[in-house]
């Protein structure tokens, strides 16, 4: 497609520290929602940031959807963009399904990555037998449906839903973002990320974890951060937030980066 990834993804390294932090961004946002935090982590790392593919950031047309059919190809953009700046070490964060794809990434590629710091994170969003993830398959199908119908009634009904705490600003933001996806990428992805279960993976992950949970959030019962702590093989510890909400970085930003800091001094 004759595309640069670093350029196609608006890779972008800041900061004077001389550690690598990787900060990735979630479903339905992009890199500017780390924008409350950065200041408080520059002076000691190098920031790397980046777009997922399917992000309003990114040129709606380097989206291949016959490539983005799993979160395996966001795996891939991930390491790819770590070997093109020959960062061989970092810390990463991430947040919603790029928590998931981080753990995808350590499992291939366990030497990269000091520490996994997961914020929001699910291996699957649907109810199992013997799994809560929060929502049942019919549940899920009408999301869609609202998607694909009115996408705009959705954002907006979604968005005050999922931010969970009494932030406007933070709702605004999280719209903006939304918004700024083309409505079927957006469908798309989401079908993509509510149908994967990585539950049988989480044993073979071997890098240090830290789970961070909002006390109430709408996408992620509290007992998945729990499931996450019992099954991934790594030493994981869990750190729960006395917020609510899906968003931390977006609703309470010194709260999160106080945590992100006892977590990457570990």
């Amino acid at each position: 497609m004759g595309y640069n990834l670093l350029e196609a993804l608006n890779v972008r390294v800041i900061g004077s520290g001389d550690r690598y932090l990787l900060l990735a961004h979630g479903l339905g946002t992009d890199q500017s929602v780390w924008q409350r935090i950065l200041p408080l982590f520059t002076p000691s790392y190098r920031i790397i940031l980046y777009d997922l593919a399917c992000a309003g950031s990114v040129d709606p047309d380097y989206f291949d959807f016959t490539r983005y059919t799993s979160l395996h190809s966001y795996v891939d953009d991930l390491l790819n963009i770590l070997k093109a700046l020959g960062v061989d070490r970092c810390a990463y964060v991430g947040h919603s399904v790029s928590a998931m794809i981080g753990i995808l990434a350590s499992i291939r590629r366990p030497q990269l990555f000091s520490k996994l710091i997961l914020i929001g994170a699910s291996p699957r969003f649907l109810n199992d037998e013997d799994y809560h993830g929060g929502f049942e398959l019919g549940e899920i199908e009408k999301v869609f449906s609202a998607m694909e119908s009115n996408y705009e009634a959705w954002v907006n009904g979604f968005a005050p839903l999922a931010v969970g705490a009494d932030v406007p600003t933070a709702v605004r933001e999280f719209s903006r973002t939304l918004f700024n996806m083309r409505p079927d990428i957006s469908l798309f992805v989401s079908r993509t990320v509510f149908n994967s279960d990585l539950r049988g993976v989480l044993g073979l992950v071997r890098v240090p974890c830290c789970v961070i949970q909002t006390a109430r959030d709408v996408s992620v019962p509290a007992s998945v951060a729990e499931y996450l702590r019992t099954h991934l093989g790594g030493r994981t510890t869990v750190e729960m937030l006395r917020t609510e909400g899906h968003l931390p970085h977006l609703t309470a930003p010194a709260l999160l980066a106080q945590v992100l800091r006892r977590a990457l001094a570990r």
